[in-house]
């Protein structure tokens, strides 16, 4: 499902209980310096993680300062975050003179305790090439290091690395918990939210959305701002040649935290041809 871009004037763009991915909660709140926001997500862990500018963000009593260090886009700079244990009143102060703010969620029935992921903390992995136009960068903010303080989510951005290219190549999906005959996990369900953006902000891309191998599926124009609800289906996306492709990302999973994609059929051969695409995957497991 594509939400064009709109203003969302810091109301959920995909609320709890969704019914595209009910795993998942998505909010981009806008604030001016001095201005603040506070929210609660009951039934849902949530992290806040600022697109550009700094906040201070208080959760109950908890103070994180300065958060955040990007100036004007997310390639200003590297991404920081704070997580939100569930259904907590969460504060965010603009100290900056502008921000903007993604928070993120995934549905979760514990409360854990609240940390703040900084730059040096963040875990990063580079894989694919020109050659086979693949070439991406990732920064889990809440990736699988923090496996004993998270529950469900997982936070991530992802980069192109130079203009034009594939990612999420080659097409999987995670739509469904499933085991092989020796009991071994062959794919877990994990609701995914995408936002995207494009340098210069006037790019473009494509999303596909393909529900059974060897059949058409569907295709999405995606521009800067665009939102992408992954509820099922192989998903692939590409950027016009020109332009580099931003997008949040947002994991969150039914039964488990750690993800395990199943490569499509048709193209899963090149998962041992596409360079560093294995330690990819090892990242969100």
């Amino acid at each position: 499902m594509h939400i064009a871009p709109h203003d969302n004037r810091n109301i959920p763009i995909v609320d709890a209980d969704d019914a595209t991915v009910p795993l998942n909660y998505f909010n981009i709140v806008k604030l001016n310096k001095g201005e603040a926001f506070t929210y609660q997500v009951p039934g849902y862990e949530t992290c806040i993680a600022p697109a550009t500018g700094t906040v201070d963000v208080d959760i109950e009593g908890v103070a994180f300062t300065a958060l955040g260090n990007r100036g004007t886009d997310v390639w200003d700079g590297e991404p920081e975050g704070v997580y939100v244990p569930v259904g907590a009143k969460a504060t965010i102060v603009c100290m900056s003179d502008a921000t903007e703010v993604f928070i993120a969620g995934a549905r979760y029935d514990k409360v854990l305790d609240p940390f703040d992921v900084r730059e040096a903390e963040l875990d990063t992995v580079q894989y694919g090439s020109d050659d086979t136009k693949t070439h991406r960068k990732i920064k889990h903010i809440l990736g699988t290091k923090y496996h004993d303080k998270v529950g469900r989510l997982l936070v991530s951005e992802l980069f192109t690395v130079g203009q034009g290219g594939w990612s999420g190549f080659p097409a999987h999906k995670h739509d469904t918990d499933r085991s092989d005959e020796n009991g071994n996990i062959i794919e877990t369900r994990h609701d995914e939210t995408y936002n995207f953006r494009f340098r210069p902000n006037h790019g473009s891309g494509v999303q596909i959305i393909q529900h059974e191998d060897g059949k058409p599926g569907d295709a999405h124009q995606l521009m800067d701002r665009s939102t992408i609800l992954l509820g099922s289906g192989y998903h692939p996306c590409v950027v016009m040649p020109g332009y580099e492709m931003y997008y949040f990302t947002i994991l969150g999973g039914l039964s488990q935290r750690s993800l395990v994609q199943y490569f499509q059929p048709t193209h899963a051969a090149q998962i041992e041809t596409i360079p560093g695409i294995k330690d990819m995957i090892a990242k969100f497991k």
